[in-house]
């Protein structure tokens, strides 16, 4: 575990400019050299974009995953059963964000930093590469039906590197190796230490309008394991201020460790969960 948190927290940092949201909106060119507004939202879908939030600037996203809506007038397509998150996002620098969220799945905490390591630079270095870890907690286990249970078993890691291109106005794609640990598992013969991959991009589509995809490549999902793959599709809004994301997602869990071992919806049985992310900047 001390070699976990060492990894966290410890990891070399190297910071770059980043201009605010406002100043993102109708800036799609290059600053200084340095490629601007690969992603115009703090994620893609569920995977987390190049992006962060400014030096000095607080963040707060509004997470919703309702019920799946295979469901129908029962659940009232999945309205009532919605999961929720809250995250609170602070820029330390340009370059460096701390995260503290809570999501009504598992009842999960967790705590997190992300921070900029290279920048896409007009005739330079051609991908923006960006690190996200995080440490969660599992509240919601129970010690009546897991009697041996200790804190330690509640906690998950996430290390994750996300690597963005710009390749043009319209059109950004990312690549993210994600490595996580769970120190409890939910299927019998899952490793504690699971591996993926993930894929996204956004294609602009109007000024202010996008349309964005991700999916996770679980590389060592146990044979007999109930869970899939997410794969998500929606639209982004830039507002101003915020950005309001809408969405179709096969994964109703928002927390990147549950996202990639714990997704049950299935696209070709319609069972897929609408959801948004709204994001405000103070």
């Amino acid at each position: 575990m001390k070699r976990i948190l060492n990894i966290l927290f410890c990891l070399p940092l190297s910071f770059f400019a980043q201009e605010d949201l406002l100043n993102e909106i109708d800036t799609d060119t290059l600053n200084n050299s340095y490629t601007e507004a690969a992603f115009k939202a703090l994620k893609i879908v569920n995977f987390e974009s190049t992006k962060l939030v400014a030096k000095k600037d607080f963040t707060l996203v509004v997470a919703h995953r309702f019920g799946s809506i295979k469901n129908g007038l029962d659940t009232f397509f999945g309205l009532d059963d919605a999961v929720t998150r809250l995250n609170f996002i602070y820029g330390i620098s340009d370059g460096f964000n701390i995260g503290v969220s809570r999501s009504s799945y598992q009842k999960t905490y967790q705590g997190s930093i992300k921070y900029r390591l290279l920048s896409q630079k007009e005739n330079g270095f051609p991908f923006t590469l960006v690190g996200f870890n995080a440490i969660l907690i599992n509240t919601a286990l129970d010690e009546d039906n897991l009697p041996k249970l200790e804190f330690v078993n509640r906690l998950g890691y996430t290390v994750q590197f996300l690597l963005s291109r710009k390749f043009n106005t319209n059109l950004s794609l990312e690549l993210a190796p994600t490595f996580f640990h769970e120190n409890y598992v939910m299927v019998n013969d899952q490793d504690n230490s699971q591996f993926a991959i993930g894929f996204g991009g956004r294609y602009k589509v109007g000024k202010r309008w996008s349309i964005n995809a991700d999916y996770g490549l679980h590389l060592n999902r146990a044979t007999d394991s109930p869970f899939r793959n997410p794969l998500s599709i929606g639209v982004d809004l830039e507002t101003g201020g915020h950005v309001f994301q809408m969405h179709l997602t096969n994964a109703q869990p928002m927390n990147t460790n549950y996202f990639l071992s714990q997704s049950t919806g299935d696209w070709s049985e319609g069972n897929i969960y609408f959801g948004f992310n709204l994001s405000r900047t103070f």
